[in-house]
């Protein structure tokens, strides 16, 4: 069987109580349309980096452009794109604006997704 085919049931047996059970337990189409744009913003290696950056210190704008060598402009667009998605907040201090993971579920998720790929 090649990679790419998928296999069939020979025979058409619906189990009406299997079918019921996923139902049941389905989230709502609002959910899971949140859910693919979440999962979306993780489709970016430059927000990876970001968010990977962030696990290691509250860092301002400044720093992560530095960090990532790329323009501040750049980094405050994707940053933007992430307080959105609740990944990140912002707090000021001064003049600056210092930048932190929203909570530790980012983090969780980073590290399950890593732990998937590796396998």
């Amino acid at each position: 069987m090649a990679v790419n085919d998928v296999e069939r049931c020979e025979v058409y047996e619906l189990h009406e109580d299997k079918v019921r059970d996923v139902l049941e337990k389905m989230p709502d189409e609002d959910t899971l349309c949140d859910l693919a744009e979440l999962f979306k913003v993780f489709g970016d290696s430059t927000r990876i980096r970001i968010l990977y950056a962030l696990f290691e210190a509250d860092i301002c704008v400044c720093d992560l452009a530095e960090t990532l060598h790329m323009t501040q402009s750049a980094i405050s667009h994707q940053l933007r794109i992430l307080k959105q998605a609740k990944l990140v907040g912002a707090r000021r201090e001064g003049k600056l604006v210092i930048y932190f993971l929203a909570d530790d579920h980012v983090r969780t998720m980073i590290d399950q997704g890593r732990e998937h790929i590796e396998e």
